[in-house]
């Protein structure tokens, strides 16, 4: 099926023919100022039912979950990540209740905040059809869906990079105090989602050195103005750093630095390559529906206005200096981390283009995107659950909130008492802190693979609990051994199977072990005291 020819692609006779005057009233209506707000709305309502659907057999991402759990106090940071995403998360379940559908909800408002603010420096050069064409093409990416699902640290760019460069666009143009300041509050929110967003504050300053009207820029308030804001705005974070002993850097220097030169160098490359290819669908896709001069194309290339201009730089300098640094430092740079940048070249793409697309085509386009859509909504989101029941998630997130129910029962036959703190491995004590009615803290003490650390008295005063998959023998042994440091610990094996509508599934194994409250530390202990009430049970868990 080729855009190109939409007399074979999509019919215009009949029903057919209505149709498209509908969509073509739609897209009339793009500077009336419901079009957009509809195509949102539907992306939303589409891709809610595609994940409340498809993972009928699945909970949460570990990510989510720890992104909640991150967030249950609104601190400045925390020992993996800085403090956005755990901030979103929090402010959320003060509206919306603690489930899955909630936080998929979250995950596609967050999109759908990142798709408006596109609109908002699409509009600024555009208008009309190709307001619209950039939405679209950017919502046949899995961006937007599928790799905002897992609301995290990448995830939460999706919107606060947009957000960042709409005000630094208008901050640059305007040079008006108020923009300024906001161009320095989001570039800072979009450094409190992710330290990786130093990339795109750094594009700024050279897009702004390099650009022509540089002089007119750095000679006003503006940028200085831009700086003192967001400096202020990181401030408490900073100082949170300062005292904390700067734990996010340690994490990120501990688990993604270190390649030799040639892997560093393969890194580098990889990723701008692997940037090419993604940016190349939207931009291979509207060629296809304009059909251009090779010589027009460079022609527009060579005279975007000035305001284009500078976002095109801003947009290689996303992509270049993060390939440069992992090539220099030889740090990990997996192309996961620049997703939330394609949304700049769409933009410079479309706009920069001195042409309109076909207004036929752009129909096609609609449709083909709607058609998507709703093929995954229906087709292939059942099939995905029918699937998942039977191939679980490589996370074992299948098992999540029937793991935690059954925990939580062998919690009680042990105390009356809420459970106050949970590890064992780290994405099942996640989920325990998310899943269970008591809401347990996460305990990173008691968390594998750092099983040699002591839980404190306190801790063991009040009582903890763990769960390991029963294959994760280090999980266990770990946790056995800090379980025989208290007078009394009891241990319980179990097994889960899957469960779609009657249809059992796969089965997973596992071992929780309880720590009843008010248990001492004897003078002498060893992993074989835990009593041990292991009897294994089917527990047919509910359907997610």
């Amino acid at each position: 099926m080729s855009l190109a020819l939409p007399a074979i692609a999509f019919p215009t006779h009949g029903s057919a023919a209505r149709w498209r005057r509908v969509v073509a009233i739609w897209i009339d209506a793009a500077e009336d100022g419901w079009a957009v707000p509809v195509l949102i709305a539907g992306f939303i309502a589409v891709w809610m039912a595609y994940f409340s659907v498809a993972y009928l057999a699945g909970d949460l991402h570990q990510d989510v979950i720890e992104t909640w759990s991150l967030g249950r106090s609104f601190d400045w940071g925390s020992t993996k990540h800085p403090p956005l995403m755990g901030w979103a998360a929090r402010a959320w379940t003060t509206v919306f209740p603690l489930t899955n559908w909630s936080f998929n909800l979250l995950a596609l408002t967050n999109a759908a905040v990142g798709l408006w603010a596109v609109d908002l420096i699409t509009r600024r050069f555009a208008r009309g059809d190709k307001r619209i064409v950039v939405l679209l093409l950017l919502m046949l990416l899995p961006i937007y869906q599928l790799h905002a699902q897992r609301f995290n640290a990448n995830a939460v760019l999706l919107s606060s990079w947009p957000l960042a460069t709409w005000c630094f666009l208008r901050s640059f143009q305007t040079r008006t105090m108020g923009w300024a300041i906001a161009a320095g509050l989001t570039a800072a929110l979009a450094m409190l989602g992710k330290y990786y967003s130093i990339f795109l504050i750094a594009s700024f300053a050279i897009a702004a050195l390099c650009h022509r009207e540089r002089h007119a820029y750095f000679t006003s308030r503006a940028p200085w103005i831009a700086a003192l804001a967001g400096l202020a705005a990181l401030a408490p974070h900073l100082v949170w750093l300062a005292s904390t002993g700067a734990q996010p850097f340690a994490h990120a220097i501990h688990h993604h630095v270190g390649k030799t030169a040639a892997a560093a160098l393969v890194e580098g490359g990889g990723f701008l390559l692997a940037m090419a290819g993604i940016v190349g669908i939207p931009g291979l896709i509207w060629l296809a529906m304009t059909r251009p001069r090779p010589g027009r194309v460079l022609n527009d290339a060579l005279s975007l206005d000035s305001g284009l201009r500078l976002l095109a730089m801003i947009s290689l300098g996303t992509v270049i200096f993060p390939a440069l640094v992992s090539a220099t430092v030889g740090t990990d740079m997996p192309p996961l981390w620049g997703l939330q940048a394609v949304f700049l070249f769409v933009v410079v793409i479309v706009c920069g283009a001195s042409y309109q697309p076909p207004r036929e085509l752009t129909i096609n386009l609609a449709a083909t995107a709607i058609a998507i859509a709703a093929f995954a909504a229906i087709i292939v989101a059942p099939l995905h659950a029918l699937y998942r029941n039977y191939v679980p998630l490589n996370e074992g997130r299948n098992f999540y909130a029937p793991a935690v129910a059954e925990l939580d029962r062998l919690w009680q036959t042990e105390s009356n008492t809420p459970l106050p703190a949970v590890g064992g491995d780290d994405g099942l004590a996640f989920a325990a802190a998310f899943y269970s009615p008591d809401h347990p803290h996460y305990q990173m003490s008691l968390v594998h693979p750092r099983e040699l650390q002591l839980p404190s008295e306190a801790l063991t005063a009040r009582g903890w609990a763990a769960l390991c998959y029963d294959t994760d023998i280090s999980c266990i042994t770990g946790m056995q051994a800090a379980a025989a440091r208290t007078g009394r610990s009891v241990r319980a094996d179990f097994t889960l199977r899957t469960n779609l509508f009657g249809w059992q599934g796969a089965s997973q194994g596992f071992v929780a072990l309880i720590v009843p409250p008010g248990a001492t530390a004897p003078e002498e202990t060893s992993p074989g005291m835990a009593e041990d009430l292991s009897a294994r049970r089917r527990l047919p868990p509910t359907a997610n």
